[in-house]
Protein backbone atom coordinates (compact mmCIF):
# COMPACT_ATOMS: atom_id res chain seq x y z
CA UNK A 1 0.00 0.00 0.00
CA UNK A 2 1.30 3.30 -1.17
CA UNK A 3 2.19 5.61 2.09
CA UNK A 4 2.18 9.49 2.18
CA UNK A 5 4.81 10.91 3.74
CA UNK A 6 2.64 13.94 5.48
CA UNK A 7 0.86 12.76 8.74
CA UNK A 8 0.30 13.29 11.81
CA UNK A 9 -0.70 10.51 14.87
CA UNK A 10 -1.05 12.09 18.75
CA UNK A 11 -2.13 9.79 21.49
CA UNK A 12 -2.82 10.38 25.78
CA UNK A 13 -2.30 8.17 28.69
CA UNK A 14 -1.48 7.39 32.85
CA UNK A 15 0.78 4.48 32.78
CA UNK A 16 2.64 3.94 35.26
CA UNK A 17 2.14 7.06 37.58
CA UNK A 18 3.27 8.85 34.23
CA UNK A 19 0.58 11.05 32.26
CA UNK A 20 2.36 10.31 29.02
CA UNK A 21 1.70 12.35 25.45
CA UNK A 22 3.07 11.67 22.30
CA UNK A 23 3.10 13.46 19.04
CA UNK A 24 4.25 12.66 15.81
CA UNK A 25 4.47 14.46 12.76
CA UNK A 26 6.14 13.95 9.26
CA UNK A 27 6.73 15.82 6.31
CA UNK A 28 8.48 14.83 3.24
CA UNK A 29 11.98 14.31 3.22
CA UNK A 30 14.42 11.59 0.59
CA UNK A 31 15.21 9.94 3.66
CA UNK A 32 14.65 8.77 6.84
CA UNK A 33 15.11 12.10 9.54
CA UNK A 34 13.87 11.81 13.04
CA UNK A 35 14.23 14.65 15.73
CA UNK A 36 12.93 13.55 19.31
CA UNK A 37 11.57 16.12 22.01
CA UNK A 38 11.76 14.52 25.45
CA UNK A 39 11.83 15.83 28.90
CA UNK A 40 15.65 16.64 30.08
CA UNK A 41 14.58 13.66 32.76
CA UNK A 42 13.90 10.87 30.64
CA UNK A 43 16.32 11.75 27.29
CA UNK A 44 17.90 8.19 27.78
CA UNK A 45 14.55 7.22 26.08
CA UNK A 46 15.42 8.71 22.62
CA UNK A 47 18.26 6.30 21.26
CA UNK A 48 15.31 3.39 21.36
CA UNK A 49 12.52 5.58 19.52
CA UNK A 50 13.87 6.16 16.52
CA UNK A 51 15.26 2.70 16.04
CA UNK A 52 11.83 1.46 16.96
CA UNK A 53 9.61 3.76 14.59
CA UNK A 54 11.56 2.17 11.45
CA UNK A 55 11.13 -1.42 12.78
CA UNK A 56 7.25 0.00 12.33
CA UNK A 57 8.25 0.38 8.89
CA UNK A 58 8.61 4.01 9.05
CA UNK A 59 10.90 4.25 5.93
CA UNK A 60 11.45 8.09 4.74
CA UNK A 61 10.12 11.79 5.50
CA UNK A 62 11.55 14.10 8.48
CA UNK A 63 9.61 12.93 11.47
CA UNK A 64 9.36 14.76 14.28
CA UNK A 65 8.45 12.99 17.99
CA UNK A 66 7.15 15.58 20.85
CA UNK A 67 6.81 13.42 23.93
CA UNK A 68 5.16 15.08 27.14
CA UNK A 69 5.76 13.05 30.83
CA UNK A 70 4.66 14.01 33.85
CA UNK A 71 5.09 12.64 36.74
CA UNK A 72 1.58 11.73 38.67
CA UNK A 73 3.00 8.94 41.68
CA UNK A 74 6.47 8.37 42.47
CA UNK A 75 6.66 6.46 45.55
CA UNK A 76 9.76 4.60 44.46
CA UNK A 77 11.71 7.57 42.74
CA UNK A 78 14.44 9.33 43.99
CA UNK A 79 14.53 13.33 42.99
CA UNK A 80 16.85 15.59 43.85
CA UNK A 81 18.16 19.06 42.94
CA UNK A 82 20.48 19.90 39.75
CA UNK A 83 22.50 22.66 41.34
CA UNK A 84 24.17 23.65 38.53
CA UNK A 85 21.38 24.37 36.71
CA UNK A 86 19.01 25.37 39.44
CA UNK A 87 21.62 28.27 40.28
CA UNK A 88 22.11 29.44 36.07
CA UNK A 89 17.75 29.35 36.19
CA UNK A 90 17.40 31.81 39.18
CA UNK A 91 19.95 33.85 37.91
CA UNK A 92 18.93 33.96 34.37
CA UNK A 93 15.64 35.36 36.57
CA UNK A 94 16.85 37.64 38.46
CA UNK A 95 19.09 39.38 35.17
CA UNK A 96 15.49 39.56 33.42
CA UNK A 97 14.26 41.55 36.25
CA UNK A 98 17.00 44.09 36.45
CA UNK A 99 16.77 44.03 32.44
CA UNK A 100 13.15 45.20 31.91
CA UNK A 101 12.60 46.50 35.59
CA UNK A 102 10.38 43.65 37.07
CA UNK A 103 8.91 42.99 40.29
CA UNK A 104 11.78 40.47 42.05
CA UNK A 105 8.90 37.34 42.68
CA UNK A 106 11.06 34.64 42.28
CA UNK A 107 9.99 31.88 44.69
CA UNK A 108 10.33 28.02 45.18
CA UNK A 109 7.33 27.64 43.41
CA UNK A 110 8.31 29.61 40.48
CA UNK A 111 11.56 27.90 40.22
CA UNK A 112 10.09 24.70 40.49
CA UNK A 113 7.92 24.86 37.36
CA UNK A 114 10.99 24.42 35.79
CA UNK A 115 11.01 21.07 35.73
CA UNK A 116 14.66 20.53 34.99
CA UNK A 117 16.00 21.84 38.29
CA UNK A 118 14.80 18.38 39.38
CA UNK A 119 17.16 15.17 38.79
CA UNK A 120 15.05 11.69 38.63
CA UNK A 121 17.57 8.83 39.58
CA UNK A 122 16.29 5.68 38.42
CA UNK A 123 17.72 2.15 38.25
CA UNK A 124 18.56 0.18 35.26
CA UNK A 125 14.87 -1.98 36.04
CA UNK A 126 13.56 1.74 36.48
CA UNK A 127 14.51 2.72 32.87
CA UNK A 128 13.31 -0.23 31.38
CA UNK A 129 9.69 0.18 33.20
CA UNK A 130 9.70 4.02 31.59
CA UNK A 131 10.60 2.47 28.07
CA UNK A 132 8.02 -0.30 28.67
CA UNK A 133 5.37 2.73 30.32
CA UNK A 134 6.39 5.09 26.95
CA UNK A 135 6.23 2.41 24.22
CA UNK A 136 2.15 2.03 25.68
CA UNK A 137 1.47 5.49 24.44
CA UNK A 138 3.93 5.52 21.69
CA UNK A 139 2.71 2.82 20.01
CA UNK A 140 -0.88 4.50 19.79
CA UNK A 141 0.09 7.46 18.36
CA UNK A 142 2.53 5.40 15.69
CA UNK A 143 -0.76 3.48 15.11
CA UNK A 144 -3.01 6.59 14.13
CA UNK A 145 0.36 8.28 12.57
CA UNK A 146 0.54 5.35 10.34
CA UNK A 147 -3.23 4.87 9.61
CA UNK A 148 -3.31 8.70 8.59
CA UNK A 149 -0.20 7.75 6.14
CA UNK A 150 -1.74 5.26 4.39
CA UNK A 151 -5.03 7.50 4.19
CA UNK A 152 -3.46 9.85 2.68
CA UNK A 153 -1.48 7.45 0.18
CA UNK A 154 -5.05 6.10 -0.95
CA UNK A 155 -6.04 9.56 -1.48
CA UNK A 156 -2.18 10.08 -4.17
CA UNK A 157 -2.92 6.32 -5.27
CA UNK A 158 -6.27 7.28 -6.80
CA UNK A 159 -5.05 10.28 -8.09
CA UNK A 160 -1.73 8.51 -10.18
CA UNK A 161 -3.94 6.02 -11.74
CA UNK A 162 -5.75 8.78 -12.69
CA UNK A 163 -3.28 10.60 -14.42
CA UNK A 164 -1.53 7.74 -15.78
CA UNK A 165 -5.05 6.86 -17.54
CA UNK A 166 -4.94 10.38 -18.91
CA UNK A 167 -2.04 9.66 -20.38
CA UNK A 168 -2.74 6.33 -21.37
CA UNK A 169 -5.57 7.74 -23.05
CA UNK A 170 -3.74 10.33 -24.93
CA UNK A 171 -0.92 7.91 -26.19
CA UNK A 172 -3.76 5.94 -27.68
CA UNK A 173 -4.92 8.63 -29.69
CA UNK A 174 -1.11 9.96 -30.83
CA UNK A 175 -1.07 6.10 -31.87
CA UNK A 176 -3.83 6.75 -34.28
CA UNK A 177 -2.78 9.90 -35.25
CA UNK A 178 0.79 8.66 -35.86
CA UNK A 179 0.03 5.39 -38.51
CA UNK A 180 -1.87 7.94 -40.57
CA UNK A 181 0.68 11.07 -40.14
CA UNK A 182 3.64 7.91 -41.22
CA UNK A 183 1.40 6.98 -44.77
CA UNK A 184 0.49 10.27 -45.55
CA UNK A 185 4.26 11.24 -45.22
CA UNK A 186 5.23 8.33 -46.99
CA UNK A 187 3.46 9.48 -49.71
CA UNK A 188 3.95 12.61 -49.97
CA UNK A 189 7.31 12.61 -50.05
CA UNK A 190 7.21 9.59 -52.78
CA UNK A 191 5.13 11.70 -55.10
CA UNK A 192 7.27 14.92 -54.43
CA UNK A 193 10.56 12.51 -55.32
CA UNK A 194 9.12 11.61 -58.09
CA UNK A 195 7.91 15.20 -59.22
CA UNK A 196 11.54 16.70 -59.26
CA UNK A 197 13.33 13.40 -60.63
CA UNK A 198 10.49 13.83 -63.65
CA UNK A 199 10.73 17.48 -64.12
CA UNK A 200 14.84 16.86 -64.23
CA UNK A 201 14.23 14.08 -66.97
CA UNK A 202 16.62 11.86 -64.98
CA UNK A 203 15.67 7.85 -65.09
CA UNK A 204 14.91 6.74 -61.50
CA UNK A 205 14.75 3.31 -59.98
CA UNK A 206 11.67 2.46 -58.71
CA UNK A 207 12.96 0.17 -55.60
CA UNK A 208 15.26 2.61 -54.66
CA UNK A 209 13.10 5.50 -54.38
CA UNK A 210 10.42 3.25 -52.30
CA UNK A 211 13.74 2.26 -50.18
CA UNK A 212 14.34 5.44 -49.35
CA UNK A 213 11.02 6.63 -48.80
CA UNK A 214 10.02 3.52 -46.35
CA UNK A 215 13.68 4.33 -44.63
CA UNK A 216 12.87 7.83 -43.78
CA UNK A 217 9.30 6.86 -42.87
CA UNK A 218 10.98 4.69 -40.13
CA UNK A 219 12.95 7.69 -38.66
CA UNK A 220 9.70 8.97 -37.86
CA UNK A 221 7.87 6.20 -36.23
CA UNK A 222 6.89 6.20 -33.25
CA UNK A 223 6.06 2.37 -32.68
CA UNK A 224 8.61 1.78 -29.91
CA UNK A 225 8.25 4.29 -27.97
CA UNK A 226 4.53 3.51 -27.84
CA UNK A 227 5.53 0.28 -26.96
CA UNK A 228 8.15 1.50 -24.23
CA UNK A 229 5.42 3.57 -22.91
CA UNK A 230 2.59 1.26 -22.48
CA UNK A 231 5.51 -1.14 -20.81
CA UNK A 232 6.09 1.76 -18.11
CA UNK A 233 2.32 2.69 -17.69
CA UNK A 234 2.27 -1.34 -16.14
CA UNK A 235 5.29 -1.22 -14.42
CA UNK A 236 3.69 2.04 -12.39
CA UNK A 237 0.90 -0.14 -11.58
CA UNK A 238 2.89 -2.55 -10.01
CA UNK A 239 4.97 -0.73 -8.38
CA UNK A 240 1.66 1.05 -6.98
CA UNK A 241 0.42 -2.37 -5.99
CA UNK A 242 3.48 -3.87 -4.53
CA UNK A 243 3.10 -2.53 -0.73
CA UNK A 244 6.60 -1.37 -0.42
CA UNK A 245 8.26 1.81 -0.49
CA UNK A 246 7.44 3.33 -4.08
CA UNK A 247 8.63 7.18 -4.30
CA UNK A 248 11.84 6.39 -5.73
CA UNK A 249 10.82 3.69 -7.79
CA UNK A 250 8.20 5.78 -8.99
CA UNK A 251 10.23 8.88 -9.57
CA UNK A 252 12.74 6.93 -12.08
CA UNK A 253 9.64 5.31 -13.95
CA UNK A 254 8.60 8.94 -14.55
CA UNK A 255 11.60 10.06 -15.61
CA UNK A 256 12.07 7.35 -18.34
CA UNK A 257 8.14 8.25 -19.40
CA UNK A 258 9.10 11.87 -20.04
CA UNK A 259 12.16 10.51 -21.53
CA UNK A 260 10.11 8.33 -24.86
CA UNK A 261 7.71 11.53 -24.49
CA UNK A 262 10.54 13.55 -25.75
CA UNK A 263 11.41 11.32 -27.89
CA UNK A 264 8.21 11.11 -29.34
CA UNK A 265 7.62 15.18 -30.01
CA UNK A 266 10.81 15.04 -31.39
CA UNK A 267 10.10 12.74 -34.13
CA UNK A 268 6.51 13.80 -34.75
CA UNK A 269 5.83 16.84 -36.57
CA UNK A 270 1.98 16.07 -36.73
CA UNK A 271 0.18 20.07 -35.14
CA UNK A 272 -2.28 17.44 -32.94
CA UNK A 273 0.48 14.93 -31.73
CA UNK A 274 2.70 17.68 -30.18
CA UNK A 275 -0.33 18.98 -28.84
CA UNK A 276 -0.69 15.95 -26.69
CA UNK A 277 2.44 15.67 -26.39
CA UNK A 278 2.53 19.26 -24.31
CA UNK A 279 -0.68 17.79 -22.32
CA UNK A 280 1.18 14.61 -21.55
CA UNK A 281 4.22 16.39 -20.14
CA UNK A 282 2.08 18.52 -18.33
CA UNK A 283 0.45 15.56 -16.52
CA UNK A 284 4.15 14.00 -16.04
CA UNK A 285 4.79 17.10 -14.01
CA UNK A 286 1.74 16.69 -11.64
CA UNK A 287 2.69 13.25 -11.26
CA UNK A 288 6.46 13.93 -10.44
CA UNK A 289 5.20 16.86 -7.46
CA UNK A 290 2.59 14.09 -6.04
CA UNK A 291 5.73 11.13 -6.04
CA UNK A 292 7.48 13.53 -3.89
CA UNK A 293 4.92 13.03 -1.30
CA UNK A 294 5.08 9.26 -1.52
CA UNK A 295 7.26 7.40 0.89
Amino acid sequence: MIKSMTAFGRARNTVGGKDITVEIKSVNNRFFDCSVKLPRAFSFLEEKIKPYLQSKSVARGKVDVFIGIDIVDTPDVCISIDEGYSAAYVSALRALGEKFALKDDISVMSVARAGDVFVIKKSEEDTEKDWADLRVVLDEAIEKFLAAREREGENICRDLRGKVDSIRQKVNEIEALSLSDTQSYREKLEAKLREMLSDNRIVFDENRILTECAIFADKIAIDEELVRLRSHFEGFEDILSSGEPAGRKLDFLVQEINRETNTIGSKCQNASIARLVVDIKCEIEKIREQIQNIE
